[in-house]
């Protein structure tokens, strides 16, 4: 099979290239990112997806699949001009090339964010459900509106497989991703009264997602998720850190400083509410079972990236 990644050199794209090449599938990766150690049979292309010469890439390749990754998350600060242009331009622009050169499958890859959080929202999302609380968290909307884009596919190529997925924190040993980044620290802020359950997957049974996502081309929504979720609580005291439960206005004003994450303001709603998904729709369709619990998947962040000395 001939697959597309736009967004291969991430910490996601990278171990989804590996896996592919070692199955026998020819990879093309595009991503303006450097990736010195990649593997030879890798073609890659250090490119904007935007721009004219990543077109002629799908143009030349004609790929059995495109599997867009290149998109950024919300939760730490990034600055607004640039998640437009990777998020929503780069994704209409996958989309568009994909609709001119007919290429048969495309899957996106967004994340379950877009749910957004709040005290109302239902406990678990299911995938018809609009995205809630744009107002409290306004980062969210470029991402948003790509995920929109990449579903409105679905009626506006029928003829083109679209496979959006709305995917879950990842948490492994490359320790790329929110909530690694949230974690990274020796104290990790917590907002007093609050003790969200946080859903994550390890980032090797995401690739696991992809593949069957690859393979049997389900065409729709889809929500990706791994174990049961877990108080932050918990997560923070398995990875061994500290937790630091402060005031919404006092951590608020500490964001960035003081050895604390760099989170954009709207992110303290993540850190109040949960964000949890029905997959099974997507288990369903797939036959995916993720290969690593909660634990584990804490232990193999933990491993590669023990708390930081005092």
């Amino acid at each position: 099979m001939k697959i597309v990644i736009p967004g291969a050199a991430g910490a996601i794209g990278r171990a989804l290239c590996k896996r592919l090449i070692a199955r026998g599938d020819q990879v093309i990766g595009i991503d303006r990112r450097p990736w010195p150690d990649a593997p030879k049979e890798l073609e890659l292309h250090a490119l904007d997806v935007r721009k004219r010469a990543a077109e002629d890439v799908l143009r030349r390749h004609r790929p059995d699949v495109v599997v867009h990754i290149g998109t950024v998350s919300h939760i730490t600060r990034t600055r607004d001009d640039e998640r437009y242009k990777i998020n929503l331009g780069g994704t209409k622009a996958v989309f568009e090339h994909c609709e001119r050169y007919e290429i048969p499958h495309v899957v996106f890859v967004g994340r379950h964010t877009y749910y957004g959080a709040g005290a109302d929202a239902p406990l678990y999302h299911r995938e018809d459900e609009p995205p809630l609380a744009l107002s409290g968290f306004p980062e969210l909307a470029d991402l948003v509106a790509a995920d929109l884009y990449a579903g409105a596919a679905l009626w506006r190529v029928p003829e083109m497989i679209t496979t959006v997925l709305r995917v879950c924190y990842t948490l492994g040993p490359s320790g790329d991703g929110t909530l690694a980044t949230f974690l990274r620290g020796r104290r990790v802020p917590t907002i007093l009264g609050f003790d969200p359950l946080f859903q994550f997957m390890h980032e090797l049974d995401l690739v696991d997602a992809l593949v069957a996502a690859v393979d049997r081309r389900p065409r729709g929504v889809f929500n990706v998720a791994g174990p049961p979720p877990l108080p932050l609580s918990t997560i923070i005291a398995r990875a061994g850190r500290t937790r630091l439960p402060l005031p919404e206005f006092i951590l608020a004003a500490l964001l960035g400083h003081r050895g604390l994450p760099k989170l954009a303001r709207g992110a303290l709603t993540h850190l109040m509410h949960p964000v949890v998904i029905d997959d099974q729709a997507f288990r369903r369709a797939t036959g995916f079972v993720p290969k690593h619990d909660a634990p584990a998947t804490i232990a193999t962040f933990t491993a590669r990236h023990p708390t930081p000395a005092t």
